[in-house]
């Protein structure tokens, strides 16, 4: 059931923004995802109600807020389920770590790729944040292909994004 939500939420994301791969004019001068502000604990999000088509995203909320929509919608050109567990390659094809997960800021927007790095085996890995308009997709043979731009060290050396992919 979480892979269909996660599944359902990118796919919702993709129609509303065509590509990850965008221009790098796009990301911020210090090239670090904007940090995601949640409500207090609790707090429950406004309804969309009122709102047309599929605009207005996922909410938090203590209780559903605004009544079922139907959509529809074409198919994904990229699920978040064929993302998740990709291996990450670079301009040189070597392997440079695996997407992990998918951060997405008010139930709307993709603001971050969780790539672990490092270790073998599950053993030794690390996690790091990666911006979504740097990575690009490239489909050959009926497979899919994420790579970025930077060498092995780069991306070992990066920041560490503490992740706990069995939270809730």
């Amino acid at each position: 059931m979480k892979t269909i939500v996660v599944g359902a939420l990118f796919a919702t994301t993709m129609l509303a923004a065509p590509a990850l791969a965008q221009d790098k004019s796009a990301t911020p001068s210090d090239g670090q995802a904007k940090p995601i502000a949640a409500p207090p604990s609790g707090t429950a999000m406004p309804a969309t109600s009122g709102v047309t088509g599929g605009s207005g995203g996922m909410v938090m909320a203590d209780t559903a807020t605004a009544k079922i929509k139907f959509i529809t919608a074409k198919p994904a050109e990229v699920t978040a389920s064929k993302l998740v567990g990709k291996n990450l390659y670079n301009k040189q094809n070597e392997n440079v770590g695996e997407i992990e997960d998918l951060v997405i800021d008010q139930g709307k927007t993709v603001t971050g790729v969780v790539v672990s790095v490092g270790g073998f085996l599950g053993m030794g890995e690390r996690y790091v944040m990666v911006d979504p308009s740097s990575i690009f997709l490239h489909r050959a043979d009926g497979k899919l292909k994420a790579m970025v731009d930077a060498d092995k060290d780069a991306v070992k050396n990066a920041p560490e994004f503490k992740y706990d992919k069995n939270k809730s």
